[in-house]
């Protein structure tokens, strides 16, 4: 069970707090997503703009890291989680040695090669064996490929308008180990298939005790979920 971007319901989505508390919670480990800002570092966040998450409206493209580094994402939480701040994927990687960690690739529009070499050396110097790298882009996760070819890496999969042609088009562009679809599009025949073709399904997000239990059912490799106490009380009751 990986905690989606940490223990996002417990703490500021992201950030070392919230991976803190997804591994005493009894996580395997947790997804996290990575951009690349405007002076070229790797940082840990998930929207293009950082205005969602803080006080201030920031590109992360275009920002320097002193400066989103700046930003208290701890504001609206009250006191416990004052002063953090947006990670690099480095001392993620570097802080948490012993955790499973799922890298989601960002970019904005063409995909973003320079992300996906910066992300290959990192995950190569940090433990290649318990890290694996997912996107939604099929050409982003093949240029990851490309840098670090003994990395697994997953497909993301939403649940949208034309989800087959895209699967379809998106495992033969980036060959990945694993599928990552939405929760509901996971049915049983859906896993059987995938499953027979090879490929680890990682189901995301997973909030409810009945949906972990029924995907558990379906032999789900892994729960990705934004609760993950209450994720592993469910797996532990067994599927429904």
């Amino acid at each position: 069970m990986l905690a989606h971007r940490g223990a996002s319901q417990e703490a500021p989505e992201n950030t070392l707090a919230a991976f803190q508390l997804a591994m005493e919670a009894g996580a395997d480990g947790f997804e996290l997503d990575v951009r690349r800002c405007g002076t070229g570092q790797v940082v840990v966040h998930h929207d293009a703009t950082t205005g969602r998450v803080s006080g201030e409206d920031l590109a992360l493209a275009t920002s320097s890291l002193s400066r989103l580094r700046a930003l208290d994402l701890g504001q609206g939480w009250g006191g416990r989680f004052r002063g953090e701040r947006i990670p690099l994927l480095d001392e993620v990687l570097a802080g948490f040695p012993g955790a499973k960690v799922n890298v989601e690739l960002k970019s904005a529009g063409l995909p973003d090669v320079a992300l996906a070499r910066e992300v290959a050396r990192l995950v190569r110097a940090r433990g290649p064996e318990r890290c694996l790298v997912s996107a939604f882009d099929p050409f982003s996760l093949a240029a990851f490929g490309f840098f670090a070819p003994s990395v697994r890496t997953g497909l993301l999969l939403a649940d949208q308008r034309w989800h087959r042609a895209r699967e379809l088009a998106g495992l033969a562009v980036a060959r990945p180990e694993a599928l990552h679809p939405e929760r509901t599009l996971i049915t049983s025949a859906r896993a059987v298939r995938w499953r027979g073709q090879g490929l680890e399904v990682n189901a995301w997000t997973v909030d409810e005790p009945g949906e972990v239990k029924r995907l558990a059912r379906f032999g789900v490799s892994t729960i990705i979920t934004n609760r993950p106490a209450l994720a592993l009380a469910a797996l532990r009751e067994g599927p429904i």
